[in-house]
Parts: C-alpha cells; sequence; structure tokens
C-alpha cells in the first residue's frame, strides 16, 4: 500500500474517532450509523494512539487541578462534572461519586506515559 493511501487512511480515521467522541453515543452506535467496521475502527484508533507524540500536562509548581462552574441553571447539565479528555472524549461524573473510583475510571481511559 502506498504511503499517500496510508497517510489518506489515517486522517479519515483520525477525523471519524475524533467525530465519534464527540458525538455523544457509544462506538458501536456511531459505527453503525456511519456504516463503519467497529473493529477497524478501534484498530485504528489503537494504531494513532500509539503513532501520536507523548503529550504532558503543565503542572506549574504541582498545583492541584481547579474546576469552573459553567452553569448554575437548574437541569443545565445533568452530570456533577464534565471533563473533557485529551482526544475529546467527554466524561460526565455524578454527584457523589467517591474519589477511588473517580481514580480507577481516568486510570483506564488516560492511561499514564511513562
Amino acid at each position: 500500500m502506498s504511503k499517500q493511501r496510508d497517510d489518506a487512511k489515517a486522517r479519515f480515521w483520525q477525523g471519524a474517532i475524533r467525530e465519534a467522541a464527540r458525538s455523544g453515543v457509544s462506538v458501536r452506535e456511531f459505527c453503525r450509523r456511519r456504516k463503519l467496521d467497529v473493529a477497524q475502527f478501534y484498530w485504528w484508533r489503537g494504531r494513532l494512539r500509539q503513532a501520536r507524540p507523548e503529550r504532558k500536562m503543565a503542572n506549574p509548581a504541582g498545583q492541584r487541578a481547579s474546576f469552573a462552574l459553567v452553569s448554575d441553571e437548574p437541569g443545565a447539565v445533568d452530570a456533577g462534572v464534565e471533563l473533557v479528555l485529551g482526544d475529546g472524549r467527554r466524561l460526565r461524573i455524578r454527584r457523589g461519586v467517591d474519589e477511588e473510583t473517580l481514580r480507577a475510571v481516568l486510570a483506564a481511559l488516560e492511561p499514564q506515559r511513562c
């Protein structure tokens, strides 16, 4: 396969993966709607993650994360907090989740890079 064709496929899947992350539906549902193969989706997502250069988040002087209230309208956001992950995926966390559970979920979604 030619380098140009590989690059075109990679660009296509990068776009599809970003779109899926913003869609608010499961990967399976996204692929069904777009008539994409789910196995190919996951394969490309893994390949593109491996090829992605490592990015480190700036954390000056070891400061802890801070949060800002986006809206205080009742019912505006059903979740207590919404986090936007590095690849655009959104994680909605209901009020009352315990810290240990949240840490486990975040570790599974965004594994630490060496």
